[in-house]
């Protein structure tokens, strides 16, 4: 079984981001960076699929080279191959997804993963584009999938319950997090990770649909008020909740 996982590379979820001297991406000095927490349990699957059913996994991420970090951890972990798709400039979601679509194309998969979203932007965009420009059926936030005789059956999570999807292969999945339990990498699959190639491309030029004019940051919240104890206190909270704070 061919199956491609495409992973992202972003900063730490304890990282304290700050607005770059541009005004318009964030400040990159000392932050920590790690592998999209919910392609984590995309690369557990995958690596599950490839036990199960034979064949390799491919892990692809669209980045400058401090993406090589994150495709290294993949492979420690247990993918076979790794590919950057060298692009130093922002992108939005429509140019990363036509840029992997492009790529992924060429490696004719049955399977591709994804998290069901970036923790950078949160958009939630790209696994599905992608799914659209290849022209496979796609299930996203799925929390488990069985796979036989080239059709796949995706649960979904959804409000109030789960809904269940039957595809055929090849198709595109974005991974919620309760799918399964990552792996920790091994000291045996971190040493051959440090020799194992990791292939380079120049990601195609695709002009971004979306523009950031400015970012910044949210205001500093304001200190709390007590506005007296016990019983007494209710009526005044119920005056400044509805007066001040606006909240009913």
């Amino acid at each position: 079984m061919n199956i491609v996982v495409c992973i992202n590379h972003v900063p730490d979820t304890e990282t304290r981001v700050k607005v770059g001297p541009d005004g318009k991406t964030i400040d990159r000095t000392n932050v920590n960076y790690i592998v999209n927490p919910y392609d984590e349990f995309a690369i557990e699957e995958c690596l599950r699929l490839k036990e199960k059913f034979g064949g390799e996994v491919t892990a692809i991420s669209l980045g400058g080279d401090s993406h090589k970090e994150t495709l290294r951890r993949a492979l420690s972990l247990g993918v076979d191959k790794a590919l950057l798709i060298k692009d130093q400039s922002p992108r939005d979601s429509f140019a990363v997804a036509t840029a992997l679509a492009e790529t992924i194309k060429e490696l004719s998969p049955e399977i591709v993963f994804f998290g069901k979203q970036s923790i950078d932007y949160d958009n939630s965009q790209v696994g599905t584009m992608v799914a659209e420009f290849l022209g496979f059926p796609s299930a996203s936030v799925i929390v488990k999938l069985e796979i036989s005789g080239g059709v796949a059956v995706a649960h979904r999570e959804i409000e109030g319950g789960h809904e269940i999807l039957e595809v055929k292969l090849p198709a595109v999945f974005m991974a919620q997090k309760g799918l399964n339990e990552p792996r920790y990498p091994s000291l045996k699959g971190i040493m051959a990770a440090k020799s194992k190639p990791i292939q380079e491309r120049t990601a195609p030029a695709v002009e971004s649909r979306v523009e950031v004019l400015s970012m910044w940051n949210p205001p500093p919240k304001s200190a709390g008020r007590i506005v007296g104890t016990g019983a007494t206190a209710v009526s005044e909270l119920v005056h400044l909740l509805h007066n001040e704070a606006k909240v009913f």
